[in-house]
């Protein structure tokens, strides 16, 4: 346990952790000593002088440095002639602060109105207005006039894009700045983000953008939440909503597998009449992504919106060979009859972004009828997760000196930004990083060790650790799927996790396996018995698909006899289906998700429904009804019971145990937003983790890793993930749009030289005999012998290494 020290505050006695700060130590107290420029999550700079506290400490006589005691025999008290900062100050032994008297509410007093001089008194328009720390504290502790003249006011552009107009995602009011520095240290310190700073000095400081597009960093948003006035807005929200007219839902993020925990802040519109989300906001959870999300993750909500969503069933009529509008009864009622005629050939694919709910429910169904279910994935190792994943109790937060952390096969940054910002945090505080991949990733500049292998070389790489691992006080294996199929992504979770068994690091806190999954719940589908097929789909009588669209990623479909899809919209393989059923979006309807932490997460309803659509575990226990399963399930909550009965692993996994909240550091939102911003606090649950089967003492042993045949020789086009593509429901956030790029292959200079293809020239990419125009990027990004193809932007879909050819698109004259 770290050293206690003992202080008064304001007459209260508490002991705090050497090395604490007064603020802080203050704010365990409930004493909220007022701050600007401070932020618990950033180095302190004094700069505001709003915290300023009376500081008196225990005298020592100078020639024996014996304590000076007074009449009483007790320490004497001797305060400084000067007030100091309390963000900047370490508590003492036997200090005493005193925050409330008539010299710090003078210093304050000055503090506000100073800061007022040339601050726009704006607030009945400004965006932060409601929610405003100047606006509370100016209220609490600032003068009621100013002794300034407005035309003495320093007047400076309102309306400035960081970036060009049409793509920049944040916008300054350079009015309205007091020159904290909290944006500016958050992109320095914390992401390592240089795309802004201060320009100018005095009075015309001002925050510029160095970066071409403007603020370019994944994580730009979390400025607007920290900044303690209305300097910043996001593009989406501004001018939108007052904090007070804004209804709040918890949620989870869906994006990606790391399961950031956020509130969706909702209002009736204008102009349509319905409900819908003005912003997503960071929901405190520090065991998953502390106060912070990714642009993703703020931005990537406005498909729930889109009026392209399905909002009736439809079947294709013989008549007319058309998918037209019907009634649920006639749907499900065709769908039912098909699936009891098919004898059991029944086959299910759904996909990762479903809810745990959704995935059993499709799981029964399909398996009652005698079908089989699969997971539309490329990557393997749930198994590998489930036995020896992250140890229950983990948390990337508290790693740092003795952790050992391995990143494999995976562009955490691109993949999973939140882990990527914490892995790369724990590195900061010591952590030794190890980073495995066939080419360059940002995430490299923090390593303290690179592997570089050669595609179809991963399983070697990391069996090479294992004397670096052996060493390890903790060790944490992150494993991706870069450039992999199945067979080959779960021959590396095997080694991955021969690796953590035979070290013996499993079964711990700080210790385990992680899986950087492509959506946001494949391994609550692992969980839930959807696991994905090595082998060719069979055929079948009935296909049902569920959140996955095959078809536009390019797959052939199995050769089968009536096609059902539910789906949020009119995807490719909606488009080929007999019947396509509306589903409901996460916001509008409640269930989980379980992070690649085996984190079980709940989310609300935060909007209604659009048209017509149902939940898909709502879709497929209304089938299982009709097929003779036994009655509808009442609501999503019955269903997780059902899987804390069915699935041993959720044993203890309840609506109830996720809803559970505990007091977490440093404290957020609430009345107090000066202090740690507007991120939200966590009152609708912290989620379980599920223990694995090592964290249960169970036996496990090292596995042998399956061959898997390399292919040799040759150019081969592997395939990367980029954070921004056209996914299904992320193109549909307009507000991104200028951030994803349009298709491009990034070849190695080498063979771009011998191919005769220049930077920026458009290349034809052939590949199983489909070919894609894109523009080429020459850069050493790509190792020679390799394309790099990212996903998801009108690439071919890949799965693993596949044999390419690439030439110059010559121009054809008209």
């Amino acid at each position: 346990m770290a050293d206690l020290i003992k202080l008064k505050i304001d007459d209260v006695e508490l002991s705090v952790p050497k090395g604490t700060l007064v603020v802080d130590a203050a704010k365990q107290i409930e004493n909220d000593i007022p701050v600007f420029c401070y932020h618990p999550k950033l180095t302190p700079v004094g700069m505001c002088r709003m915290c300023l506290v009376e500081v008196g400490r225990v005298q020592k006589d100078r020639a024996t440095g014996q304590l000076v005691l007074d009449e009483n025999g007790r320490p004497k008290i001797a305060y400084s002639p000067k007030l100091e900062t309390a963000c900047t100050l370490p508590v003492e032994e036997g200090m005493h602060i005193r925050t409330e008297n008539g010299k710090v509410a003078g210093a304050r007093n000055d503090v506000v109105e100073f800061i007022l001089t040339s601050h726009p008194l704006d607030c009945p328009v400004c965006d932060k207005g409601g929610e405003c720390p100047l606006q509370n504290l100016t209220l609490r502790y600032g003068p009621g006039s100013s002794r300034f003249v407005f035309d003495e006011k320093q007047h400076l552009d309102k309306h400035v894009p960081l970036g060009a107009e049409d793509n920049a995602l944040i916008f300054l009011d350079r009015e309205r700045c007091i020159q904290c520095a909290r944006c500016t240290r958050f992109a320095d310190e914390v992401v390592d983000d240089h795309v802004i700073g201060f320009y100018q000095r005095g009075r015309k400081l001002e925050i510029v953008t160095f970066s071409d597009p403007g603020f370019d960093s994944k994580f730009s948003g979390n400025t607007t939440d920290i900044c303690p006035v209305g300097a910043l807005t996001t593009a989406d929200f501004r001018f939108q909503a007052r904090p007070w007219e804004l209804t709040h839902s918890a949620s989870i993020c869906a994006q990606c597998p790391v399961g950031c925990n956020l509130h969706l802040n909702t209002r009736r519109s204008g102009t349509s009449g319905r409900i819908e989300i003005k912003r997503v906001m960071p929901r405190q959870n520090e065991q998953v992504n502390e106060i912070w999300i990714c642009d993703k993750g703020r931005f990537g909500h406005h498909f729930t919106a889109s009026p392209d969503r399905l909002t009736s069933p439809l079947i294709r009529k013989t008549a007319t060979g058309q998918l037209e509008e019907a009634s649920w009864d006639e749907a499900l009622e065709l769908v039912a009859t098909k699936l009891k005629a098919a004898n059991g050939a029944v086959l299910g694919l759904a996909g990762g972004r479903l809810a745990n709910e959704d995935l059993f429910a499709f799981n029964q169904l399909v398996t009652g009828l005698g079908g089989r279910a699969v997971l539309a994935s490329h990557m393997g190792g749930g198994d590998w997760v489930q036995k020896v994943g992250l140890g229950a109790g983990s948390n990337f937060g508290a790693m740092g000196k003795g952790t050992t952390i391995v990143v494999v096969a995976s562009d955490l940054e691109e993949e999973a930004p939140i882990w990527w910002l914490r892995v790369k945090q724990a590195a900061d505080r010591g952590a030794k990083l190890i980073v495995a991949n066939a080419r360059p990733t940002k995430l490299d500049r923090y390593a303290k060790h690179k592997v570089t292998y050669a595609y179809g070389d991963e399983v070697s790489a990391v069996n090479g650790l294992a004397a670096q691992a052996a060493q390890a006080e903790n060790l944490v294996v992150v494993y991706g799927g870069e450039g992999m199929d199945l067979a080959a992504s779960t021959a590396l979770a095997q080694a991955c996790a021969n690796l953590l068994i035979s070290t013996k690091h499993t079964g711990r806190p700080n210790n385990g396996l992680v899986a950087v999954w492509p959506h946001a719940n494949t391994q609550g589908a692992w969980d839930m018995g959807v696991r994905p097929s090595g082998d060719a789909l069979p055929e079948a009588a009935v296909l049902l698909v569920a959140a996955s669209d095959p078809v536009g990623d390019g797959a052939a479909l199995p050769r089968v006899g009536f096609t059902v899809v539910s789906e949020l919209f009119r995807t490719a393989t909606a488009n080929a289906a007999d019947v396509v059923l509306p589903a409901q979006a996460f916001t509008e309807r409640e269930g989980s998700f379980t992070s690649g932490e085996r984190r079980v997460q709940r989310f609300y309803p935060a909007v209604p429904a659009m048209g017509h659509s149902r939940a898909d575990w709502q879709i497929f226990s209304q089938l299982g009804e009709r097929v003779g399963q036994g009655q509808t399930r009442p609501g999503a909550a019955a269903v997780m019971t059902e899987i804390s009965k069915a699935v041993p692993d959720y044993s203890g996994v309840t609506y109830q145990a996720m809803a559970k909240v505990e007091k977490q550091f440093p404290d957020v939102g609430g009345t107090d937003l000066y202090y740690g911003g507007t991120a939200y606090q966590n009152n609708a649950g912290l989620g379980v983790q599920y223990p694995s089967a090592a964290d249960r003492g169970e036996p496990v042993a090292v596995a042998e890793v399956a061959s898997v045949a390399h292919r040799v020789g040759g150019l081969v086009a592997a395939p990367i993930t980029v954070l921004y593509d056209r996914g299904t429901t992320f193109i549909r956030s307009y507000v991104m749009h200028p951030r994803i790029p349009r298709p491009y292959i990034v070849i190695n200079p080498a063979d771009a030289a011998a191919l005769g293809i220049a930077d920026g020239e458009t290349i034809v990419l052939s590949v199983n005999g489909k070919e894609l125009s894109a523009a080429a990027r020459v850069d050493g990004h790509a190792p020679a012998g390799a394309l790099l193809a990212p996903q998801s932007l009108g690439s071919p879909a890949l799965v693993g290494l596949t044999p390419a050819a690439a030439h110059k698109l010559e121009k054809v004259e008209a």
